[in-house]
């Protein structure tokens, strides 16, 4: 799948549900919940999860929560936009996928 096709997706009600943890995070905080985004975040255990829930708590603005969960994803915390974290994160997951 691409960037553009899971973009793509961003006009249904939910991702589906045979997606990584990390990716329907990123897919329900492109959608604006946050909510949903850090649930998921936070059910995924591995270093692609961690680095999502970092991503959000940046989000939040929750610096030092972030900074742990960077740590946690063997990632150096990222300091330029969000919108270029999240298509750096969606990219690498794709990638895996």
């Amino acid at each position: 799948m691409t960037e553009d096709d899971f973009l793509k997706t961003m006009d249904g009600d939910a991702p589906p549900s045979e997606w990584s943890l990390p990716l329907q995070a990123l897919w329900w905080d492109g959608k604006g919940d946050w909510e949903k985004a850090h649930s998921c975040a936070q059910d995924a255990s591995d270093s692609d999860g961690s680095w999502v829930h970092a991503y959000l708590h940046r989000v939040e603005g929750d610096l030092g929560n972030a900074g742990y969960w960077y740590r946690r994803a063997g990632k150096p915390a990222h300091s330029g936009a969000l919108q270029q974290e999240w298509r750096e994160i969606v990219g690498h997951l794709l990638a895996q996928s």
